[in-house]
């Protein structure tokens, strides 16, 4: 008997917690459906989509990487965020159209809510890494009000993202490794400013490099959030715990643009607040 699925697309694909997520809650809620994990190389997309264009079980799917780019010209139409940010996670059929949406920049401020809530007088995000995972944050601090603050390899390339993403913004660049070394910066009073630091890189994730940030550069009361989620507790996010930061850590986003991307998929609002604690055990088990 067939039954209604969405799944997630990439190469390589054993590592997606997506199909965690999705199963928890289409369980949580007595849903039929089921969420796979498929895996599609760079030369089999277009047949892939073509496939599931003609499938009516289908509901859509997730994208991860390399692919987040080059579905885009093999959809109908773009959800204009996703358009803005050149990169789509969430594909779904609507009345024979392939429509592509980008959940990862909602989905990233998701945490942030209850701050962005609030009022403040001034709004800074330092936000190192200019890849990829960066354009969703950017555009999504950038909506959110954030004066941004982008630490790259290449400044040129962290000057041209912004200029591309948020072309009215006042904006500021820096290289990387400045923020490596320890500042004697006076910081002024935060009282009612929001600050920020974000890692948008894949420095300090299992195999990959460490990130290094010397925390002489965080304002008081920042908060820092990794987007990394191997290993959940990033050396980036232990050692902002230990100097007194708040800490978001990576399994905040991926749960958050699943929410987003759930709704599309199987027209229901998964179960969220106290159901979280049993998801992220799941996640980590």
């Amino acid at each position: 008997m067939s039954q209604p699925y969405a799944e997630v697309i990439g190469d390589p694909i054993a590592q997606s917690k997506s199909p965690v997520i999705h199963g928890f809650w289409l369980e949580q809620l007595g849903l039929e459906g089921r969420y796979n994990r498929t895996h599609v190389k760079a030369e089999g997309l277009a047949d892939y989509l073509a496939t599931r264009r003609a499938d009516p079980d289908w509901r859509g799917c997730n994208v991860t990487m390399p692919h987040k780019q080059a579905v885009i010209p093999l959809l109908d139409r773009l959800d204009p965020l996703a358009a803005r940010i050149g990169a789509v996670n969430t594909i779904v059929p609507e009345d024979g159209a392939l429509v592509g949406y980008n959940t990862d920049a909602p989905g990233f401020l998701e945490p942030l809510q209850p701050l962005l809530a609030q009022t403040h007088y001034f709004r800074m995000a330092r936000v190192l890494g200019t890849g990829g995972a960066a354009r969703a944050i950017i555009a999504a601090l950038a909506d959110a009000g954030m004066v941004i603050v982008l630490a790259g390899r290449n400044v040129e390339k962290a000057r041209a993202l912004l200029a591309e993403l948020d072309p009215k913004g006042e904006h500021h660049v820096a290289p990387l490794d400045h923020f490596a070394d320890a500042t004697d910066f006076a910081f002024d009073d935060r009282e009612s400013c929001l600050d920020l630091v974000v890692n948008a890189t894949a420095l300090g994730m299992t195999g990959q490099p460490p990130l290094v940030f010397d925390m002489s550069h965080a304002p008081p009361g920042s908060v820092f959030y990794d987007i990394v989620t191997s290993p959940l507790e990033t050396d980036f996010l232990k050692a902002a715990r230990a100097s007194g930061f708040a800490a978001v850590d990576g399994l905040s986003m991926l749960i958050g643009q699943a929410d987003h991307a759930f709704r599309r998929f199987f027209g229901a609002t998964p179960p969220r607040g106290e159901a979280d604690a049993e998801l992220r055990a799941r996640l980590l088990a």
